[in-house]
């Protein structure tokens, strides 16, 4: 009789593939720590954890890239984590903060916010693998992030800790701010996605110092410092929609000059 053959044994993952991984699921407990902090009243400590998750998928994706670790897997995975961190957990932050005193359209506008955050994840994902913008558009997303999303509609919480309840905790304000960021992320307006953003070698060391200062800011006054950055972004978008529109035109024009060499080399042949 001839021996049994033992079936082929499947091959583990590395600990370097699983970093990304880990990383994202890092990112989704603290999303889900954000909501248990606004379940407890503590404002601060839930936004805390939701910027916590935004570095995190801010890092997950380049160190997959780095380290040759991307997979469909932690594409979805990624995608998961975004919405409960960035979809879900502002607007049930915002919802137990200032929502919840108007009852069914604090909820209602809530739910604007997260249904809005799913439908633009699911656009990325059925846009994987396929051409969302033209190739000379590689520095722009279409509409605004999930992680920026969160920032900008967590902004008038950021604000109220420096000034104090009275203003901007009003639901009429957070109700604006849930709508207008809602319909940002599934709107097709382009918006600087920095990330292929390359610096000039005589700008390293001014930037390196622009960021050690951030730094400092970030410890010494990190609400402040985080609104501020917030609302850079946001003066951000008009000029992202303007560059947008001049390398359209740039680029239109290149393509009407390649047809008008094309014409003339078929009119000469003929």
């Amino acid at each position: 009789m001839f021996p049994a053959k033992r079936p082929p044994r499947i091959p583990g993952l590395s600990l370097n593939r699983m970093i990304p991984n880990i990383l994202t699921v890092l990112a989704l407990c603290a999303g889900l720590t954000a909501i248990r902090f606004g379940m407890h009243g503590k404002w601060e400590a839930g936004v805390l954890a939701i910027l916590v998750a935004a570095v995190l998928d801010g890092l997950d994706g380049r160190i997959a890239r780095l380290l040759h670790g991307t997979s469909k897997f932690g594409a979805e995975l990624d995608s998961l984590s975004d919405f409960v961190s960035f979809g879900v957990a502002p607007a049930m932050l915002l919802y137990f903060w200032s929502m919840q005193h108007i009852g069914g359209p604090g909820w209602a506008l809530v739910l604007l916010y997260a249904v809005c955050c799913a439908l633009r994840l699911a656009r990325f994902n059925t846009m994987l693998g396929q051409a969302d913008l033209p190739p000379w558009a590689y520095n722009f997303f279409t509409g605004i992030p999930a992680p920026a999303a969160a920032g900008v509609v967590l902004l008038p919480m950021m604000l109220s800790f420096q000034s104090g309840p009275g203003l901007f905790d009003l639901p009429a304000v957070v109700g604006c701010f849930l709508v207008g960021v809602a319909f940002l992320m599934v709107s097709t307006l382009p918006t600087f996605s920095f990330k292929r953003l390359r610096v000039p070698v005589k700008w390293v060391l001014p930037t390196l110092l622009v960021v050690g200062l951030l730094a400092a800011f970030m410890v010494s006054n990190p609400w402040t410092t985080m609104s501020g950055i917030i609302v850079a972004y946001l003066c951000s978008i008009p000029f992202s929609l303007r560059r947008f529109r001049q390398l359209k035109r740039q680029a239109a024009e290149l393509r009407g000059d390649e047809d008008t060499v094309e014409t003339e080399s078929v009119v000469k042949e003929g």
